[in-house]
């Protein structure tokens, strides 16, 4: 269950991130780490904010 989850938390932040590098690559020229790892970082918290919400309305 743990091992579950530490895989979707690393799988998420991978695709967020090289979501993020891509964008700012292609869009502003160039793109910074810290820039990167914290909106991936934000992307991830609202994704497990979101799945705990549906879980307690779900679950009454």
């Amino acid at each position: 269950m743990i091992a579950r989850e530490i895989f979707i938390f690393i799988a998420a932040f991978a695709a967020f991130a090289s979501a993020v590098a891509a964008y700012m690559l292609a869009f502003h020229g160039e793109s910074s780490l810290k820039e990167i790892l914290s909106t991936a970082f934000a992307a991830v918290i609202g994704l497990y904010l979101g799945r705990y919400l549906q879980h307690r309305l779900t679950h009454g």
